[in-house]
């Protein structure tokens, strides 16, 4: 039986792939420990340079499986569930590569929540992104109500949890949820190995378009003067 998440590292780029795609990647307790797992193994891999996380199937994460936390007790959620949660995804958004998601479906509760570790969300045209949770009574437990304030903004933040509003991609875009929408086929593509070495390196130039060592490096030309990169 095949692993509910997938690490591939090739050629300085390491591929976190949500591989439950008969429940829309909906995350449960072994996914989430997995994440945490790869987070280590990528954090402790000097080789790589930058991460993409994606999702197998037609949603990218519909969020934490009910079926996992459902019948929780308040303190097992607090303590349990939540917490974990919030371990793992501080893990990801810590890790010293860029992160990419790539957003190749719906993403919505926990796993807007998980997209937003990320440095960079690329989302295809037709996903659907918000976090629904009040619906359910609930509120954002994995970091949807800090790390989204911090990395999107107040606004952006109030204007999901609070109201459950389900955006289209390119209002997403509009809002800065995401910062580039595109055709599902390149994603498809690149799934099937057909582009997928063009498609990575454009994702690869975005992320190092970022990094500190890019502006070291034109600003190093610019002064006509050796570079002094970091690693940053």
């Amino acid at each position: 039986m095949s692993e509910p998440v997938r690490l591939d590292v090739s050629g300085g780029i390491a591929t976190i792939t949500l591989a439950r795609p008969e429940k829309l990647n909906a995350l449960d307790d072994v996914m989430v420990e997995l994440l945490g797992g790869y987070a280590d193994r990528i954090d402790a891999n000097r080789s790589v340079r930058a991460v993409i996380l994606t999702g197998e199937g037609k949603a990218f994460c519909a969020g934490g499986d009910i079926a996992a936390w459902g019948g929780l007790s308040p303190l097992e959620m607090g303590q349990g569930w939540v917490r974990s949660g919030h371990r793992v995804f501080d893990k990801l958004a810590r890790l010293k590569p860029p992160v990419i998601a790539a957003i190749n479906g719906h993403v919505l509760g926990g796993g807007l929540e998980l997209a937003v570790t990320a440095d960079i969300r690329i989302c295809e045209a037709q996903a659907k992104i918000g976090l629904p949770e009040c619906g359910l009574g609930m509120i954002p437990g994995w970091s949807g109500t800090q790390r989204l304030v911090r990395r999107l903004g107040g606004s952006v933040a109030r204007r999901l949890a609070l109201t459950g509003e389900v955006v289209t991609a390119e209002m997403a875009l509009t809002l800065g949820i995401v910062d580039q929408v595109i055709v599902v086929k390149q994603l498809i593509n690149a799934a099937e190995e057909e582009d997928r070495p063009a498609i990575m390196e454009a994702l690869a130039s975005s992320l190092v378009s970022y990094t500190e060592d890019v502006k070291e490096g034109v600003a190093a030309f610019q002064e006509k003067r050796t570079p002094r990169y970091q690693g940053e």
